[in-house]
């Protein structure tokens, strides 16, 4: 999602042409970790870690699902996309186990977040953060020092 607002409070990501190549960057964006990608001409910013679990979603692949683009997260297989950081996932009526299962939407559980191309210059925006979800637990303190604790056993 390419905006050119708030560009007073982006973080340089890295070059253009180097990112198209790469499809995708990990970088901290004011103490946020991120991930870049770029895809089918577009670059998507979002939190790293997904929101269910912290599974590593720039290892993930990309899936055109119900006419949306989506990461799915390594880990559990769970599926966001890009634009919105909406989580989908797969229904299907009980009560009719023949009917056929339909993608349905969680609401947005992963932040995503403004990029901007300036000059060949790719720069991450974060968004508002006033509003918590479901990812931002694996940017906070909390986590940080749970990560820390469990590596020091």
């Amino acid at each position: 999602m390419a905006s050119t607002a708030g560009v007073e409070s982006s973080v340089f990501v890295g070059k253009e042409d180097d990112l198209i190549q790469s499809k995708r960057k990990t970088a901290v964006v004011h103490g946020r970790h991120v991930v870049v990608i770029y895809h089918e001409g577009e670059f998507y910013a979002m939190d790293m870690h997904c929101y269910h679990a912290g599974g590593p979603l720039h290892l993930g692949d990309i899936e055109e699902i119900n006419g949306k683009l989506c990461i799915v997260c390594p880990w559990h297989k769970y599926k966001i996309t890009l634009a919105e950081g909406e989580g989908l996932y797969q229904s299907i009526n009980p009560r009719a186990p023949k009917s056929t299962a339909k993608w349905c939407s969680k609401g947005v559980k992963q932040r995503t977040h403004c990029v901007h191309v300036r000059n060949g210059d790719v720069y991450v925006t974060l968004s508002d953060l006033s509003a918590g979800i479901d990812s931002d637990y694996y940017q906070s303190e909390e986590y940080r020092q749970t990560l820390k604790k469990a590596s020091n056993t």
